[in-house]
C-alpha cells in the first residue's frame, strides 16, 4: 500500500527497524500511516487545541494553537515530500507529533518546568515528546505508550530549530552521532516556515506589529510587491494574506530545489547515506536562509518581545511555579491515579507530567482552585 516511487533515499516501512513491542493489528496499513493514525488518536494530540503558540487561548478565537500549527506543519511538510519523493506518511506523523510534549503557555512553561526540574533532570519539549509516546499515553493492551516505530520515534527526539536544540547524546538508542532520515530533517524547517508566516498573520491581526515596519524586511517585501504586481486593486487584507501565501509558497520552492542539488551533489543512494552526512541536506539556499533570519529577528524584536506578550510570559512564569511548589510541598493535592505514579517515576517527574499535559486553560483553572478562596475546587 505504500507509494512505489518513493526516492532510493525515502524511508520505506519494509526497512523500518520496527517497535518496542510485538502485537497482532486488526489491518495491513504502512508503518508510517499507523504511527500517523495513532498520534492523531492519543490524548496529547488533542490537548494541542488549548496550548499557546503566542497568544493564549482566552485572547481570541483566530490566533494559532499548537494544534493549528502542527496541522499547518503536516500541510508544509507534506507537499516537500511529495516534491522530493519522500515517505509522506513519516512526514505528517512527525509533524503532528512534534509539539506533543509542549507545555502550557508556551516556551515559557518549557523554560518554567527546566528550572524547576534541575535538580531531578530537567525539562525539555522533545523529550517529553517522547515520553509521551513511549511512556505516558496508556490505550492498548501490553504495553504503555503508543509503539511507535524506531524511525518516527527518532525523528521526535532529534527534532530540532533555533529555538530547540535538544542534547540527546545520552539516549544512545537513538544514535545521536548520525543523522536523521531526510523526513524528520523537513520537519524542521516545514516547522520554521509555518511559524514564521503564521505568527506573521496573528501579530498583524492582533495589531502588534506594524504592516509599514514588516515592510522593511526584504523577504516579505519583494513578495508583498509581487503579490501588489499580480493583483494591483486588492484590499490590504487579501494583500496581506495573499503575500503569506505567496512567501509559503517561495519558501517550500527554495528549501526544495536546494535539498534535490544537496541530494545530488552528496550522491546519496540510501537511508543509510542520508544518516553519514555531515550536515543535514535538507535547508534553504545561502541567500533565502539570510533573508528569513532577518523575518525572524524581526518577529523577536516586534512580536516575541511585545511588552503585551512579555506581561503574559511573566504572569505564566509566576503561577505555573506556584502550582509546582504547591504540588511539591502537597503532593496529596494531585489526582490519585497521579500519586500512584510516584513510586514508579518520583514524585518531581510525575507533578512535571502533570503540568505539562495541562492546557493554558486548564492551568489556569487550575490556579483558581487552588489559590481562590472564593472559587469551587
Amino acid at each position: 500500500m505504500e507509494r512505489q516511487d518513493l526516492a532510493l533515499y525515502a524511508s520505506r516501512s519494509k526497512d523500518s527497524k520496527g517497535r518496542k513491542y510485538s502485537e497482532p493489528f486488526k489491518d495491513n496499513r504502512p508503518v508510517y500511516e499507523r504511527d500517523r493514525d495513532r498520534i492523531i488518536h492519543c490524548a496529547a494530540f488533542r490537548r494541542l487545541e488549548y496550548k499557546t503558540q503566542v497568544f493564549v487561548n482566552h485572547e481570541g478565537d483566530y490566533y494559532r494553537t499548537r494544534l493549528t500549527h502542527s496541522l499547518e506543519v503536516a500541510q508544509i511538510g507534506r507537499g516537500i515530500a511529495r516534491r522530493l519523493n519522500l515517505n509522506e506518511d513519516l512526514v505528517e506523523a512527525l509533524a503532528l507529533a512534534h509539539d506533543l510534549g509542549h507545555t502550557p503557555f508556551g516556551h515559557t512553561g518549557e523554560d518554567v518546568l527546566n528550572r524547576l526540574m534541575k535538580p531531578y533532570g530537567g525539562f525539555e519539549h522533545n523529550r517529553q515528546s517522547l515520553r509521551i509516546v513511549e511512556v505516558l499515553e496508556q490505550r492498548y493492551p501490553g504495553f504503555n505508550g503508543l509503539n511507535l516505530s524506531w524511525e518516527t520515534r527518532e525523528g521526535i527526539i532529534k527534532h530540532s530549530s533555533e529555538f530547540d536544540i535538544p542534547n540527546n547524546s545520552d539516549l544512545i538508542e537513538y544514535r545521536p552521532d548520525q543523522r536523521p532520515t531526510l523526513e524528520a530533517q523537513i520537519i524542521d524547517l516545514a516547522d520554521e516556515i509555518a511559524y514564521n508566516n503564521h505568527d506573521i498573520d496573528d501579530g498583524l491581526k492582533a495589531g502588534y506589529i506594524d504592516l509599514k515596519e514588516l515592510q522593511n524586511v526584504d523577504l516579505w517585501f519583494d513578495i508583498y510587491r509581487q503579490v501588489q504586481d499580480k493583483y494591483p486593486n486588492l484590499d490590504c487584507e487579501r494583500q496581506i494574506y495573499q503575500t503569506i501565501s505567496h512567501l509559503i509558497g517561495f519558501l517550500i520552492l527554495d528549501l526544495v530545489e536546494q535539498t534535490q542539488d544537496n541530494i545530488q551533489n552528496a550522491g546519496l543512494k540510501s537511508v543509510d547515506d542520508v544518516r553519514h552526512c555531515s550536515i543535514n541536506q535538507v535547508m534553504f539556499s545561502s541567500i533565502t536562509a539570510a533573508r528569513n533570519r532577518e523575518l525572524k529577528k524581526f518577529l523577536w524584536d516586534r512580536l516575541y518581545s511585545h511588552y503585551k506578550v512579555e506581561r503574559m510570559r511573566i504572569k505564566a512564569e509566576r503561577f505555573l511555579t506556584m502550582l509546582f511548589e504547591s504540588y511539591v510541598n502537597n503532593p496529596s493535592l494531585l489526582p490519585a491515579s497521579y500519586q500512584e505514579k510516584f513510586e514508579v517515576h518520583g514524585r518531581e517527574r510525575v507533578i512535571c507530567d502533570y503540568i505539562a499535559g495541562m492546557t493554558d486553560r486548564y492551568a489556569l483553572d487550575e490556579y483558581k482552585r487552588l489559590f481562590d478562596p472564593y472559587e469551587r475546587v
